[in-house]
């Protein structure tokens, strides 16, 4: 039977918002949804989180995550990639004779993440013969008709040609929802430089309005007010 494991990476060193994945989000730290979201998933075999931070480490224990090792402090500055962390937790467990065939990574600041689409993500890289099964979502808007600022103050158009296009026409485009991202250990091996956004993936849409990447004190507002519509409407 196939082995998955869930990987949390929750380092302490947030600068922008300050304990960010301990900070209290409607009565519970922030970490707490995603680890309720994968135990609730009942897919895990262990759902471990990755940290430097004892603080931390000890939250996540208080809500059901496993912290068996302590991250190294290389692999916890701001410009280690979160692959390097995932990669160091599989090879902990291998390295004590525990192989695992999916890994599923969940961001710790996810508090619209549910177990639901984490499931359908392992059902569907499960039956395929793909790397990785990730979360993502529809964009608000057609990318096509974005633009930048240049360096005199005036917009510039990244499509100019697509200025004249009916919304309706443009091509629907996706943003990555920052919740999970399923990999088929031995696929990924065969694949190891394969990017995540590529043909080796496959997308799990999620509904745009449990979508919101929470990295300043701006998106944090922003998620309040969305936690706070979407227990209204669920009564």
């Amino acid at each position: 039977m196939d082995r998955a494991l869930a990987v949390i990476p929750a380092r302490g060193g947030s600068k922008r918002i300050p304990r960010k994945n301990i900070r209290d989000f409607y009565g519970k730290p922030l970490i707490a949804y995603s680890i309720q979201a994968a135990v609730d998933s009942g897919l895990f075999a262990r759902v471990v989180v990755s940290t430097d931070d004892e603080e931390i480490a000890s939250v996540a224990r208080q809500y059901g995550a496993e912290v068996p090792f302590v991250r190294p402090k290389e692999l916890a500055d701001d410009f280690t990639g979160t692959a390097a962390v995932v990669e160091h937790a599989a090879e902990y467990f291998e390295k004590q004779g525990e192989n695992y065939d999916f890994i599923c990574t969940i961001y710790a600041t996810a508090p619209f993440v549910r177990a639901e689409y984490i499931r359908k993500g392992y059902e569907l890289l499960k039956d395929s013969d793909a790397v990785n099964a990730f979360s993502c979502a529809t964009m608000p808007f057609p990318v096509q008709r974005t633009f930048k600022i240049d360096g005199s103050g005036r917009a510039e158009m990244f499509f100019p040609e697509c200025y004249a296009v009916r919304s309706q026409d443009l091509e629907e485009a996706y943003q990555d929802a920052g919740q999970f991202y399923w990999t088929c250990r031995s696929r990924q091996k065969q694949y190891p430089a394969a990017v995540m956004f590529s043909k080796v993936s496959i997308p799990v849409v999620i509904p745009r309005y449990l979508v919101q990447d929470i990295d300043t004190p701006e998106d944090w507002k922003r998620a309040e007010l969305m936690f706070e519509a979407i227990k209204r409407a669920d009564g």
